[in-house]
């Protein structure tokens, strides 16, 4: 189904069942998957790989070029998985260096004016409040909540199963599972009801509470927290998960 008014390129590929609304314009490049919805005014520039079953919502404008002055007009890319929606006005940038991509995973949910900049990386169920917004190559694993009016500053990490108060500052990573607020953020505890939401286990909450007050409201430094947690801690997955993010970090972490 595709309304007369839409401006579709003979390059793009259009899956089975996908609806392009009125005054929307699909560029080069394109792959649409099947079944997605493209309300009205919708803007899809290439190249940007879509999977199935999206739904883009007025005046969204998706896969435009990076707004990294270093980019050039070398082909980047983005891709987008399955099961997401993008509320109005959410916009996307492809990659910035040749061939690199912005990547987008599935069953996200991004509300009305969230931003997504070039060389991102979204992964799965994550939600973006109004006015989320990311800079240039931040890393946001599975299940945060990006918190309204919040900006998160370049090549920053947003950990698993945390969440961003609303008008929230990052400039370092987040750890997972906690809750990040304030400009400048601090963490204020862990992420329990999104925890117990997602079925984490009172052994798991309980070990990683006893994290975060070793990490975030003591007077040791990280490696010290580090080394505390492991020997006073019961291990487990999710703990290890922890961790390993904490040892990972290139920004350090918010405390």
């Amino acid at each position: 189904m595709i309304h007369p008014t839409a401006v579709i390129d003979p390059k793009a590929e259009i899956g089975n069942g996908t609806e392009i609304g009125a005054f929307c314009v699909i560029g080069a490049n394109v792959t649409l998957g099947d079944n997605c919805v493209l309300a009205n005014h919708v803007s899809v520039a290439g190249p940007t790989r879509i999977g199935d079953s999206n739904h883009f919502f007025p005046f969204t404008s998706i896969g435009q070029r990076s707004q990294d002055l270093k980019y050039e007009g070398e082909p980047t890319h983005l891709q987008i998985g399955q099961h997401n929606s993008f509320r109005e006005f959410c916009t996307v940038n492809r990659g910035t260096s040749p061939n690199s991509k912005t990547v987008i995973g599935n069953h996200n949910n991004f509300l009305a004016y969230a931003h997504v900049a070039h060389d991102c990386t979204v992964g799965d169920h994550v939600i973006f409040s109004n006015n989320g917004t990311l800079a240039g190559h931040v890393i946001v694993e599975d299940y945060a909540v990006i918190g309204g009016l919040s900006g998160v500053h370049q090549f920053c990490r947003i950990g698993q199963h945390a969440i961003l108060g609303g008008c929230t500052k990052i400039v370092q990573d987040v750890p997972p599972f906690m809750v990040a607020d304030g400009n400048p953020a601090e963490i204020r505890g862990i992420n329990q009801v999104g925890l117990e939401r997602r079925g984490f286990t009172p052994e798991e909450i309980r070990s990683l509470r006893e994290a975060y007050r070793l990490l975030c409201r003591g007077n040791l430094n990280v490696k010290q927290a580090c080394d505390t947690i492991r020997e006073e801690v019961p291990l487990n997955p999710r703990l290890t998960d922890l961790l390993a993010f904490i040892e990972a970090s290139k920004r350090g972490i918010v405390r």
